[in-house]
């Protein structure tokens, strides 16, 4: 009963608008094309549902597919930057400078290294996610308590052992928050990749029936990527909330190690 009323007000707020839109619109007479009624984009997601959900499984596939790797391309980078010092002197600038560069002047270098295959998109979304994710793994890294570094060394712990029991713990809630950027962003990438040469996906989806003219559609399409984009990031959210549980368990152990 209490989250009940926690979300009342945003509940009510959204209702709010939604109402404003459905009834605003036509009062103000503002053209179909411009921004249609509420219901004619819920009939659109409607009578377009299959449509809609093949293309927005092609767009889901490339996001995640691309958050992997983005996954996997930052953390290295991270630890590569942590480990070796020469290595971070070269890399650190290489990555800074990567993200001085617009992402979409770069979009269609991809489309062609890679042509208009799933890998020119998936190339677009590492080049949207990964960045947050180096840049926050590697402050949770510098943050580890040098004194229980200390601490542990002394017990005899292995380099192993110190890297998974602090290190890791240390590291787990900045990069769960660069996951959680990085989700939301890796369906944007995938969008705009395929915006600049797709058969499939929503992106190009909307960019097809915005040529038409047909708002209710292209509202319908935005719909659907918002949908995805919050889906990712409630799967983030949820990782963060069953792994910062592991964690605490790992930080009382330390706490306890430091206190003997």
């Amino acid at each position: 009963m209490k989250k009940l009323k926690e979300y009342t007000f945003p509940l009510i707020f959204l209702v709010i608008i939604l109402f404003a839109w459905e009834f605003l619109v036509p009062y103000f007479k503002v053209p179909n094309y411009i921004i249609p009624r509420f219901s004619k984009v819920i009939e659109a997601l409607w009578t377009q549902k299959q449509l809609l959900y093949r293309h927005s499984l092609v767009t889901l596939g490339e996001a995640i597919l691309g958050l992997i790797i983005s996954v996997v391309i930052g953390i290295s980078c991270a630890l590569s930057i942590y480990l070796w010092r020469n290595v971070g002197k070269t890399l650190y600038p290489i990555i800074i400078f990567s993200q001085t560069i617009p992402t979409i002047a770069l979009s269609p270098i991809m489309i062609m290294w890679f042509g208009y295959t799933v890998w020119s998109k998936v190339a677009v979304v590492v080049l949207f996610c990964f960045f947050p994710i180096v840049i926050s793994t590697l402050d949770g890294l510098n943050s580890v308590d040098k004194d229980l570094e200390d601490v542990l060394k002394a017990l005899g712990g292995s380099k192993f052992q110190i890297f998974f029991k602090l290190h890791m713990n240390s590291v787990l809630p900045n990069f769960l928050s660069s996951f959680k950027i990085a989700a939301t962003y890796s369906v944007a990438g995938a969008t705009i990749g395929e915006w600049l040469g797709a058969e499939k996906g929503l992106g190009i989806y909307v960019k097809r029936v915005a040529g038409m003219l047909q708002s209710d559609s292209v509202f319908a399409g935005v719909l659907v990527l918002s949908f995805l984009g919050l889906l990712l990031f409630s799967i983030g959210f949820l990782l963060e909330k069953i792994l910062l549980k592991y964690r605490k368990g790992l930080k009382e152990d330390n706490y306890e190690t430091k206190k003997n």
